[in-house]
């Protein structure tokens, strides 16, 4: 009889820890997942990274235009061309 109650008690035990360890396993998860969203939202409201002069893309390439324009008229007087 006493061996009878020890082991429904012993499996009455192993069955909890069992459930505990799903939960905080489901739990964990769901932190990690949270997480991650919450640091993808952070990158989403990340401001662009900004090239020399406060320029967003499209005006840092008109910017590299210009400048290669300016390196051209400089070659150009450089070798005596006059445009």
């Amino acid at each position: 009889m006493m061996s009878q109650i020890l082991s429904d008690d012993l499996l009455i035990a192993c069955i909890a820890l069992l459930g505990l360890l799903i939960l905080s396993s489901a739990a964990l998860r769901g932190w990690q997942s949270w997480l991650a969203l919450k640091g993808k939202e952070l990158e989403a409201h990340r401001p662009r990274p900004e090239i020399e002069g406060r320029a967003s893309e499209g005006a840092a390439r008109i910017e590299l235009a210009d400048l290669k324009e300016r390196i051209r008229k400089l070659e150009a007087i450089a070798s005596g061309v006059d445009l």
